[in-house]
């Protein structure tokens, strides 16, 4: 039994000191983006980009796939992070998922999405729901277009994969709004700051998180939807860094921050109102105000007259 023992302490340690596995997919089974979309004779920007991430950080190596049909539990048992940049309904039937599932759940494998993983589903019936519930959130809307101006706050500046984005950090690029998203299932690094910007709503809007997933470990980001991104150092350095966290080569906090969450809720409604309200403690009005991004205003006169009902509720109450 002892030699045993040290045997399997002895290849626990030769992984730790190996690169990371990586296999990026990055299919579109729905709207192809352009960090995706291979030309002719070449690969797709963000498949450069995480080449020469893994040649650069040397943490990790990388086989590139545009077919989720390649993902096969065989297949896992010689990989160690999934990282999906994907969209639409996946060719992965109900057996592989639950593979890939039992894979991170116990501590072989990890998962990391990157913006469109969040407008991701699975081929199967139910597959939708069995997605959502891996990664912690589905796309509803991105009122925030490609170029938007927005201003980044993060929740944790001192977590390993956030510290390299400073807090309050102005930027442009695609933002998701989410549904199915519980925030006593995740910890969320950053949000949107909506004091800043051309387009300010009265909710809380997550952008990256990570949550425990059984002894496996899951990374999502919403950043990622221009090539210009993929070159923008801080996010390559948080994708490596989410990389070797989901690896289990580094540490890092998964335990849910709901009242981190509950006081950018409260922070993100007084920061949309005009006159700009003070921050309240009502912690209990968190849940109203991030119901409201269930309402969608700019989809006509009805969905209007509803926020704008909801929202005047909420400022009586934290009056």
């Amino acid at each position: 039994m002892l030699a045993v023992a040290v045997i399997g302490l002895a290849t626990a340690s030769a992984a730790q000191d190996r690169p990371v596995r990586v296999l990026y997919l990055s299919q579109s089974v729905g709207f192809v983006h352009e960090t995706v979309r291979r030309p002719p004779d070449g690969l797709a920007p963000s498949e450069t980009a995480i080449l020469q991430m893994a040649r650069d950080s040397g943490a990790f190596t990388v086989e590139l796939s545009q077919d989720a049909r390649e993902i096969t539990a065989d297949r896992l048992d010689d990989l160690d992070v999934l990282v999906f940049s994907t969209t639409g309904a996946l060719p992965i039937d109900q057996e592989t998922w639950s593979a890939v599932i039992a894979w991170i759940e116990s501590g072989r494998g990890g998962f990391v999405g990157i913006h469109s993983a969040a407008d991701t589903a699975l081929a199967f019936d139910g597959g939708e729901a069995a997605y959502v519930d891996l990664v912690g959130g589905k796309f509803d809307g991105h009122p925030w277009t490609e170029g938007t101006p927005i201003r980044l706050t993060n929740l944790e500046p001192d977590h390993p994969l956030a510290a390299m984005w400073p807090d309050g950090t102005d930027y442009a690029e695609e933002i998701y709004q989410y549904a199915g998203f519980d925030p006593d299932r995740v910890r969320v690094l950053q949000t949107l700051d909506m004091s800043a910007g051309s387009l300010r709503r009265p909710y809380p809007v997550p952008v990256t998180w990570v949550r425990q997933v059984g002894q496996g470990r899951l990374f999502y980001t919403n950043l990622g939807h221009t090539p210009s991104t993929w070159s923008d150092p801080r996010f390559r350095a948080q994708i490596v860094e989410a990389v070797r966290w989901t690896g289990r080569r580094t540490e890092a906090e998964t335990e849910p921050n709901r009242a981190v969450q509950d006081q950018a809720a409260l922070a993100a409604f007084a920061a949309s109102q005009t006159p700009q309200m003070t921050v309240g403690t009502d912690v209990e009005a968190a849940d109203d105000i991030r119901a409201l991004q269930r309402i969608h205003p700019d989809q006509g006169p009805e969905e209007a007259a509803r926020m704008t009902e909801a929202v005047g509720r909420i400022q009586a109450r934290m009056r």
